[in-house]
């Protein structure tokens, strides 16, 4: 991903939206989260869209260093019951659809792990247009950009680039400081 964005970018504390084709968006996540890892940051991934097993998994099998890797996920409550005795490192959200349950995630992880170099990644946004509006989206993310502003961290939120509606990306990229298009890559 160094093609896309610089490591000076994070160390601004700069948001991202890297806008990819649908058949990309596990091989950009993967990039990116390598990228992080190589940069020394600890990462936070707020899946939608894999289960965080899945993607400790794709990780590890890409050579990403996953002991700095904590998650929020949103996905593993709608198909099955998560773990008992999750890793420190998980929280589960029960729905994509639940963002009172997933602020607070984000709020407590980022806590967590306060003090140190971090960059969350929000992969895909375009999942929730399944479980919610596109203003409740918007509003949900705007809410998650200004909470990394205030408390000094960068982001990267991943959209399919086809899909999300004209209006939805049009919020996302005014809250966001650089727009990475990388669908036709």
């Amino acid at each position: 991903m160094s093609d896309y964005f610089r490591s000076e970018d994070l160390e601004q504390k700069k948001i991202f939206l890297v806008l990819t084709s649908a058949g990309r968006v596990r091989e950009r996540n993967i990039e990116i989260v390598k990228e992080i890892a190589a940069d020394g940051y600890k990462s936070v991934i707020i899946t939608t869209n894999f289960p965080h097993t899945v993607l400790k998994k794709l990780y590890q099998q890409n050579g990403v260093d996953i002991s700095g890797v904590c998650f929020i996920d949103a996905v593993t409550g709608t198909a099955a019951k998560p773990e008992q005795a999750p890793d420190a490192r998980v929280r589960y959200v029960n729905s994509p659809a639940n963002l009172t349950d997933m602020a607070i995630a984000v709020t407590e992880t980022l806590k967590q792990i306060q003090g140190k170099k971090v960059c969350i990644l929000f992969d895909p946004v375009s999942t929730m247009m399944i479980y919610l509006s596109s203003a409740n989206i918007s509003k949900f993310v705007h809410f998650v950009v200004n909470k990394l502003r205030l408390m000094d961290i960068s982001g990267i939120f991943i959209a399919v680039e086809k899909g999300l509606d004209p209006h939805l990306l049009t919020q996302l990229t005014t809250f966001v400081d650089q727009i990475v298009d990388v669908s036709g890559v």
